[in-house]
């Protein structure tokens, strides 16, 4: 009796099984990706950053033309609460189109280490406006939001906590300069710093 021979099964080049290294090179990939969403806040704004910056020169160049101290300071609380309403919005809009929420435990993380410094930033500029102290003013601003950006960054990207540093360096050297540099370096720090970091937050991650 002939024996029967098996019909050979011929497979394409699709049925090929995938490299054991390329999938564990995409698992790690994937498993590295999906644990720095869920520790670090990734929705610090890049672009808003930018703005932020352009507003903050702006400010510095219409503070130093005001005649009186007071105005002074309304024109510097006035970009506060414009950088804050680009940041928060930058902040929204960047973590709805990546898909994360904005109250995950990340961002609550990174909020509260923001709001500690901030809080205190707002206590002192009422004593120090009380006083009669503008002067220190700059300083103290550059000095808490170094603060700030550094206690936040610590649950975000790396360039966060670096440029919250160059901040407080920033408040550290308007102590030893004479009082008409305020303007300067709030310009070179509000302004400058957020649009270089910015720049690059936008740039590495994702806008």
């Amino acid at each position: 009796m002939a024996k029967t021979l098996p019909i050979p099964i011929r497979t394409s080049a699709s049925d090929e099984p995938v490299s054991l290294s390329e999938r564990a090179v995409d698992n790690l990939k994937f498993i590295r990706e999906t644990m720095e969403r869920s520790t670090h806040f990734t929705a610090v704004p890049g672009y808003g950053g930018v703005l932020m910056g352009v507003t903050a020169i702006a400010a510095a160049y219409i503070a130093h033309q005001q005649p009186s101290r007071g105005d002074w300071l309304v024109v510097w609380l006035t970009e506060a609460g414009l950088a804050f309403a680009i940041g928060l919005l930058a902040m929204w809009q960047k973590s709805k189109i990546a898909g994360s929420p904005l109250f995950s435990v990340p961002a609550k993380k990174f909020a509260m280490g923001f709001a500690a410094p901030l809080a205190c930033g707002i206590v002192l500029t009422i004593g120090l406006w009380r006083f009669d102290h503008y002067d220190v003013m700059p300083a103290v601003w550059m000095l808490l939001y170094g603060a700030a950006v550094v206690n936040g960054g610590a649950f975000s990207v790396r360039v966060v906590p670096v440029m919250g540093w160059l901040f407080i360096a920033a408040g550290a050297v308007q102590f030893a300069l004479p009082v008409g540099f305020g303007n300067i370096l709030m310009g070179v720090s509000f302004g400058l710093l957020h649009m270089i970091f910015g720049a690059v937050i936008a740039k590495r991650y994702g806008g």
